[in-house]
């Protein structure tokens, strides 16, 4: 398994470790290079591990090539005994946020797959390119340290509907070219999505800046070792975090969070900001800007009466008591 460079690709075992326990993995292919890569990678790793693999293409419906592409996935998987299943996102779609939205639907559609088949983790194709991406995306969004160590490896699916499930992507350290490489010396065929050269959308953009960035010498290599980095910082201090938030007399129900402010006004700026952020993301569905979390941090800790509204939450405290709840939530009340 060589690379453009006739490097070699890290080996199976490297590539798929922390995997060897897997219950079943459900492989997201699209038909691009890198899942192209993925899916024959896996194809290979799962004589050698006896792990139950299954693959999903998700049909967003958003180009008229789509089904053909996802069709010819099934092919590939029925050619080597692999299970296939072609996941649509139907009905009408934003004329804003597409992007976004194409994430979540994919990752709903994802995840209620893989329970449905035993899976218990799912695998995506996302390689260092996309990491060194994302490391840029957020440090122009300004992100602290858990945002600036980019995507994990292997962790707890991040969506709301996804508890239980794992999220991996086993070619975070490898470059897109040594994937397209692979596939070349291969003889596989893969589709190159158009939306990823559409200026319209926001990689197709930050790739252009990061290209500008190489030139002046903050390209991939850095960005993964500002990464790295960040992750560091992240492990020494997520603990701290956890120890103090795991110990909140808080109370907490589907849709609503409540917690004294005594216990509150203690909590240290940065886990006063995650535990915002975490309740938010939970209630609302959705993350907010780390930036907006800070202001209302902020002003909670400043004012005794505050109330404010942030990612579709709620959120009111008084001289005795903090309360997240719907946005929506005392209007349904009121009209009951």
């Amino acid at each position: 398994m060589l690379s453009p460079a006739g490097q070699p690709l890290p080996d199976l075992a490297t590539i798929f470790a922390g995997l060897e326990g897997s219950a079943g993995l459900l492989l997201a292919v699209s038909g691009g290079p890198d899942s192209t890569a993925l899916l024959a990678l896996a194809d290979r790793w799962r004589r050698q591990s006896s792990v139950r693999i299954c693959v999903a293409t998700v049909d967003h419906r958003l180009r008229p090539d789509s089904r053909q592409e996802a069709e010819s996935v099934a092919a590939l998987c029925a050619a080597r005994g692999l299970r296939h299943a072609i996941l649509s996102w139907d009905g009408d779609k934003p004329g804003a946020g597409l992007p976004a939205a194409a994430r979540v639907a994919r990752y709903g559609l994802l995840g209620a797959h893989a329970r449905a088949i035993g899976a218990d983790t799912i695998a995506t194709a996302h390689h260092a390119d996309d990491q060194a991406e994302t490391v840029l995306m957020r440090l122009l969004r300004g992100s602290g340290p858990a945002g600036l160590a980019g995507m994990a490896r292997l962790a707890p699916a991040p969506w709301p509907a996804g508890a239980g499930l794992m999220l991996a992507r086993p070619l975070l350290q490898t470059p897109k070219a040594d994937l397209v490489g692979f596939c070349r010396a291969e003889g596989l065929a893969y589709f190159e999505d158009p939306t990823n050269q559409d200026a319209t959308y926001r990689r197709p953009q930050v790739r252009r800046l990061a290209a500008l960035l190489a030139a002046e010498g903050l390209g991939r290599a850095e960005l993964l070792r500002l990464a790295e980095r960040a992750a560091r910082v992240e492990r020494a201090l997520a603990p701290a975090i956890e120890a103090q938030l795991s110990a909140l007399p808080a109370r907490r129900q589907a849709a609503a969070f409540e917690i004294d402010i005594a216990s509150f006004l203690a909590l240290s700026d940065e886990a006063a900001v995650r535990l915002l952020a975490a309740e938010i993301a939970r209630i609302g569905g959705g993350a907010a800007r780390l930036e907006q979390i800070e202001k209302v941090a902020a002003g909670l800790r400043q004012k005794s009466r505050h109330a404010t509204t942030l990612g579709g939450v709620a959120i009111k405290r008084d001289a005795k008591v903090l309360i997240l709840q719907p946005q929506n939530a005392r209007k349904t009340r009121s009209a009951t």
